[in-house]
């Protein structure tokens, strides 16, 4: 099981915006040079973050990106299906209906791992690290 680097971009913008600046918005040139992407890349990314209902944008000298909603609530799995979507990792090809077995397999281990995604938040994680602006 792999996601995209788009959203290892977006884990990272999400958790220095929460460590860092949770009222404070961030140009996106200074979150691009952190995590040595194209700020063009990380724009799209911010976009879909930016639908989400995460972050919004603000425009002008000091504009940028900050948190939208409210950060204590932000989960490693919000993030992941704004920028994934909410599909199943695995869907079986064979035409033998919804009684699968392995299908029930995968979709029982995929419903664990959303549920520990789901309760990790970007706040407890931002807790224990120290980020250096």
């Amino acid at each position: 099981m792999k996601y995209s680097k788009a959203t290892n971009y977006a884990l990272h913008t999400m958790l220095f915006l929460v460590a860092a600046t949770p009222n404070k918005p961030v140009g996106v040139q200074q979150l691009a040079e952190r995590q040595e992407v194209s700020p063009t890349y990380l724009s799209k990314i911010l976009t879909k973050l930016v639908k989400a209902g995460m972050i919004e944008s603000a425009s002008g000298a000091n504009g940028g990106y900050r948190l939208k909603r409210n950060w204590e609530d932000i989960s490693f799995l919000d993030i992941i299906h704004a920028i994934e979507g909410t599909a199943s990792l695995f869907d079986c090809s064979l035409d033998h209906g919804p009684e699968c077995p392995i299908q029930h397999v995968v979709l029982s281990a995929e419903k664990k791992m959303e549920e520990h995604l789901r309760n990790q938040t970007m706040s407890e994680l931002a807790q224990k690290m120290k980020i250096v602006l």
